[in-house]
């Protein structure tokens, strides 16, 4: 059984690597966007050595690698899911031998993995060469950020299959997935980091799993975070991915009752 949901991980990233060309303008863009955020902070700083706890240097590492660690846990599950679920399709994945909230989760995964070998790290390499990023210089702190990038997959994943799985109670949740999508930018700390919020805002969003998926590992990338503290953050991490098991459980048998309820 293990077998099946690992060829599921090999066909999406195969399905990608057909279309690979796709993503060679989106390395542009991303690296537009950290030139972007990196004269705006730099014109922000003017001359300051720290803001908020960042130094320059952190600041601009924070946002090269934010960006591009994006570039890996993204993904359009929610979408796939409404989509299955709008058209029907999702009916037959009931009568096949396999958990179809695990198998999106492989496929996923998969295009993950294409997005962290083809867009990751091209896309890093160029932000490095073109703008003064500070990489980690210990091994435990690559470690730790490779290891929490992997957790933030997993959590913006689940956001997404809650999201996807909310087609089965509202007529279009659209909106509901564009609304997601700024959320997670804005509030992970993509756009900006959570420690230049409001101390009242960072308060409730340290409540959220928001900072678990850019904010946190990018601390550790940027070394605002270091030594056991990198099992600290990364144990927020797990504790958010075990808590929305339990959503995205209930959320399943939910839908899964109403689908056979209007099936008949």
């Amino acid at each position: 059984m293990s077998s099946l949901y690992l060829d599921f991980i090999r066909i999406r990233f195969l399905t990608m690597l057909a279309y690979r060309v796709n993503y060679y303008s989106g390395i542009l863009v991303y690296t537009l966007n950290i030139g972007v955020y990196y004269f705006t902070w730099q014109a922000i700083y003017g001359g300051k050595e720290q803001l908020a706890g960042f130094t320059a240097a952190q600041m601009t590492t924070y946002v090269a690698v934010s960006w591009m660690a994006r570039a890996f846990y993204f993904n359009n599950l929610d979408r796939e899911i409404a989509t299955e679920i709008r058209d029907g399709t999702i009916a037959i994945q009931f009568i096949r031998p396999y958990n179809y909230l695990l198998v999106k989760m492989m496929q996923g995964f998969g295009e993950g993995i294409f997005r962290f070998t083809m867009f990751m790290i091209p896309g890093m390499i160029i932000a490095v060469l073109l703008f003064p990023v500070q990489l980690p210089t210990s091994p435990v702190s690559w470690i730790g950020f490779l290891v929490m990038l992997f957790f933030s997959f997993l959590i913006n994943s689940q956001i997404n299959i809650l999201i996807g799985l909310m087609a089965f109670f509202i007529e279009n949740n659209d909106g509901l997935m564009r609304m997601k999508r700024v959320v997670v930018d804005l509030f992970s700390g993509l756009l900006i980091p959570i420690s230049f919020f409001p101390g009242w805002l960072t308060g409730i969003m340290n409540f959220l799993p928001f900072q678990a998926i850019t904010y946190l590992p990018g601390s550790v990338f940027t070394g605002r975070v270091q030594g056991t503290g990198i099992l600290e953050v990364l144990g927020i991490q797990v504790i958010w991915f075990l808590i929305l098991l339990i959503p995205i459980y209930f959320t399943w048998r939910a839908a899964r009752v109403r689908l056979f309820v209007q099936g008949g």
